[in-house]
C-alpha cells in the first residue's frame, strides 16, 4: 500500500523550488504508508505537484515507481491501492495496442484510464484504490476512491489551491492550508464516534465519497460523479420469484474463493487476521484451501476472559493447520499505545477496537507484509446483533404508547452494572458475555426514540444528544437515515445493513484497519468486500441471510464445509476491549488528565459539569459509559496534538 499527497497551485503563488519542498514535506508525512521509496513530480507550468510514498507489494523494481507518467505523457498518476484483476485488464489492454514496461498494477490503472476513460476504467477495476490523476491536455485533476471506500482520500480547495492526500496530516503540512473545526462534523463525531463522508473535522475539507470521481478544472469548477453505487443493486434486491438457496450458496462460494485467490497474489509474504469468528475463519479456510503450505494467522487475546476470543481462534487455526501466532494484551500495553493513536488517526476517531487492531497488525508485520481480513461480512450479510433486535423491536416500538416506552426505558437505565452482572449470572454460561449491559442500556436509548429515524439511528449512536456535551453547538447532526430512504426499504435489516455499508463500514471499520495497519506498513486486503460479493449480497433475500435466529446464514453454510459447528457457534463478541475497566484502573490517571474541569474548559466547547458527572457515574459503577467517555478522551488527545482551532 502507499501514500498519496499533492496540490494544484492554480495562481502559482510560490516558486517551483518552494513548491517542490512543500510537496516533499507533505509526502514524507505518509512515510509509514510507503517506507520503501518516494517520488515527486511537477508539471512544466509549475502548478501541479504530486507526491508518492511506496510500499512495494507487486513489481518491486523501479518500473513500479510513482508518480507514473503515461506512454503518451498526457496523464500522470499518484496511486494508493491494489487492483486485483490487473493481469486480466493488462491482457485486454494489450489487444488495444498497449505495451507495458513492468508488471505493476499502477501501470495498468494508468493505461486503462487513458484508453477507456476514467469512469469506464474505474468500473472495470476490482480492488481497493484511491488515486489522483492529472490530465495535462485538458488541464484537469481527477480524485478517485474505490467503490466501498477501503482506501481513504481527502481534498480541499482554499485560496486557489487544490489540496489532496491519503491523510489529513499530509495536507496540514502545506503552509497555505488552513484548519478550523467544523461544528457539524464535531456533532457527527460525538454522535457516532467517527465522522461520516464527505465531512471531515475541518471546515471546507472533504473525503472523496466511496465510488466517486471528483473532477476539478483550472477554473475551479468541481463535479462529483459516481461510478458505482450500492443503491443501484439494492433496488433490485427483491426479484420476482424465489431464488434457489443452494444455487445462491454455491455461487457465493465460487465468488469468495475467486476473491480470496486474487487477494493472495503478492511478491511479498502474506498472512491473515484470525479472530475465530465466522468471517475471518471463512477467509482463512479458503486461503488454506488455495495454499500449498500453512497460512500464517494472527490473533489477539485479553487477560479478561469475557473479552477473549484468542482461544477460539487457536482452535480454528489448529483445525485448519495454519501457522498461528497470538498475543495477549494487558491494560499496560494499551496505555503504551494510546499516546500514539493520534499519530495514526489524524482526525478524531474513537472506536475502542483501534487498540487491538493496531496490536494484531504489529504482530502480523513481524512475519508478513500483506494480511487478509474478514471485514465486511457483518454489513453485507446482516451479522450484527442489532439487526435482529431492530427487526423484532420495531413492531413493538410502533405499537407501544409513548408513556409505556418511557417507563421501560427509565427502568432499564436504573439497573446498575452490579445488578446487570447478577442478572447475567443467571443465564446459561454460553450467553454470559461482556456486552450484555451495554445492550441493555442501548435498548433504553432505543425505547426513548421519538421518531422512526431516531429509532434506527439509536442503534449506532454513542451520545444520543451531542448537544448535551457542547456549549458551541445546539444543532443535532444530520440524520444518516433520510425519510425517503426509510420508505424504500421493506425490512429494517435491509435498511440498517445498507447504511452500515455506506457509513459505518468505510468511515469506521475500514478507517480503523487502514490507519492501524498503515502505521506499521502492513497492507490489509478484504476479500469479502470484493464488489462482486457486495453486488451479490443485495440479491440474497433477508430471510436467507438470517435463518433460524442465526445471522450470516450463507457464510455459515459455506464455512461448515471446512470447520465443525462447535468451533464457531457461539455468541458474537466483536473485536471489543475491556476499556471500561481499564479506564477505572491503569488508564485512570491518563483519563483524569483529559476529563478534568481545567482540561475540558480550556477548549471552550465542552459542558464540563455534565461530562464530569458522567465520569463519576462511570467510576462508581452506576453505568458503563466507556464508549461515550472514550470519544471525549480521543478528541481531547487529538485537539491537544493538532492545536485545534475553533
Amino acid at each position: 500500500m502507499c501514500g498519496v499527497a499533492g496540490f494544484w497551485d492554480i495562481k502559482t503563488q510560490n516558486t517551483k523550488e518552494n513548491n517542490l519542498s512543500i510537496v516533499l514535506e507533505m509526502t514524507n508525512q505518509l512515510k509509514e504508508r510507503g517506507p520503501d521509496a518516494f517520488g515527486i513530480w511537477s508539471d512544466e507550468h509549475e502548478k501541479v505537484f504530486l507526491g508518492h510514498r511506496r510500499l512495494s507489494i507487486i513489481d518491486l523494481t523501479e518500473l513500479g515507481a510513482q508518480p507514473m507518467i503515461s506512454h503518451t505523457k498526457r496523464f500522470v498518476i499518484s496511486y494508493n491501492g491494489e487492483v486485483f484483476n490487473a493481469a486480466e485488464l493488462a491482457e485486454e489492454l494489450k489487444e488495444n495496442g498497449v505495451s507495458f514496461r513492468g508488471h505493476s498494477d499502477t501501470e495498468v490503472v494508468l493505461a486503462a484510464c487513458e484508453v477507456w476513460g476514467i469512469e469506464k476504467a474505474c468500473k472495470k477495476f476490482n480492488g481497493m484504490f484511491a488515486f489522483s490523476l492529472w490530465d495535462e491536455k485538458e488541464r484537469k485533476l481527477y480524485l478517485v476512491r474505490d467503490r466501498i471506500g477501503v482506501k481513504p482520500f481527502y481534498w480541499s480547495v482554499q485560496n486557489n489551491i487544490v489540496f489532496f492526500g491519503s491523510q489529513l496530516k499530509a495536507l496540514i503540512k502545506h503552509p497555505q492550508f488552513h484548519t478550523k473545526i467544523s461544528l457539524e462534523a464535531l456533532s457527527i463525531y460525538f454522535k457516532f464516534n467517527y465522522i461520516t463522508a464527505p465531512h471531515t473535522i475541518y471546515q471546507n475539507v472533504y473525503k472523496v465519497k466511496p465510488g466517486y470521481i471528483v473532477t476539478i478544472d483550472s477554473h475551479l469548477n468541481i463535479t462529483e460523479t459516481p461510478f458505482w453505487q450500492m443503491s443501484d443493486f439494492i433496488s433490485r434486491s427483491n426479484p420476482t420469484g424465489t431464488p434457489n438457496e443452494m444455487n445462491l450458496i454455491d455461487e457465493l462460494e465460487t465468488l469468495l474463493e475467486d476473491s480470496v485467490r486474487k487477494r493472495m497474489i503478492s511478491d511479498v509474504p502474506i498472512g491473515a487476521f484470525l479472530s475465530g469468528g465466522i468471517d475471518s475463519s471463512l477467509v482463512v479456510a479458503l486461503m488454506q484451501k488455495l495454499s500449498h503450505k500453512p497460512v500464517k494467522t494472527f490473533s489477539i487475546g485479553f487477560e479478561e476472559s469475557a473479552y477473549n476470543e484468542a482461544a477460539y481462534a487457536k482452535e480454528v487455526a489448529k483445525h485448519l493447520q495454519t501457522d498461528h501466532f497470538e498475543l495477549y494484551v494487558s491494560s499496560k500495553q494499551a496505555l503504551d499505545i494510546i499516546p500514539n493513536l493520534t499519530n495514526f488517526y489524524d482526525e478524531p476517531f474513537a472506536d475502542t477496537s483501534q487498540i487491538p487492531t493496531y496490536l494484531v497488525s504489529r504482530l502480523a508485520r513481524e512475519q508478513v507484509t500483506v494480511c487478509l481480513s474478514g471485514d465486511g461480512g457483518d454489513e453485507l450479510f446482516c451479522g450484527y446483533d442489532r439487526y435482529q433486535i431492530a427487526r423484532k423491536l420495531y413492531p413493538i416500538y410502533q405499537f407501544l404508547p409513548s408513556i409505556i416506552k418511557i417507563i421501560f426505558a427509565k427502568g432499564i437505565r436504573n439497573i446498575t452494572l452490579n445488578q446487570w452482572q447478577k442478572i447475567v449470572s443467571c443465564f446459561p454460561k454460553k450467553f454470559q458475555y461482556a456486552q450484555i449491559a451495554e445492550k441493555g442500556y442501548k435498548l433504553s436509548d432505543t425505547l426513548n426514540a421519538r421518531t422512526p429515524v431516531d429509532f434506527f439511528q439509536s442503534f449506532v449512536s454513542v451520545w444520543d444528544n451531542p448537544s448535551d456535551l457542547l456549549l458551541t453547538n445546539r444543532n443535532t447532526p444530520t440524520n444518516i437515515y433520510s425519510s425517503e430512504i426509510i420508505s424504500s426499504f421493506k425490512s429494517p435489516l435491509d435498511l440498517m445493513a445498507y447504511f452500515d455499508t455506506k457509513t459505518f463500514l468505510p468511515e469506521c471499520v475500514l478507517t480503523k484497519v487502514d490507519r492501524a495497519s498503515m502505521a506499521l506498513s502492513l497492507e490489509v486486503r478484504t476479500p469479502l468486500l470484493d464488489y462482486r460479493v457486495a453486488e451479490f449480497s443485495s440479491k440474497v433475500p433477508i430471510n436467507y441471510k438470517v435463518r433460524d435466529g442465526k445471522t450470516k446464514a450463507p457464510l455459515r453454510k459455506i464455512l461448515k464445509k471446512y470447520i465443525p459447528n462447535h468451533l464457531i457457534e457461539r455468541p458474537k463478541m466483536g473485536f471489543s476491549v475491556p476499556i471500561g475497566e481499564w479506564l477505572k484502573g491503569d488508564l485512570r490517571e491518563w483519563s483524569e488528565h483529559y476529563l478534568s474541569q481545567k482540561s475540558l474548559e480550556s477548549t471552550g466547547i465542552f459542558n464540563a459539569q455534565h461530562i464530569q458527572t458522567q465520569w463519576q457515574n462511570h467510576l462508581s459503577g452506576k453505568i458503563n459509559l466507556q464508549y461515550q467517555l472514550w470519544s471525549i478522551l480521543m478528541f481531547q488527545q487529538w485537539a491537544e496534538k493538532y492545536h485545534a482551532n475553533f
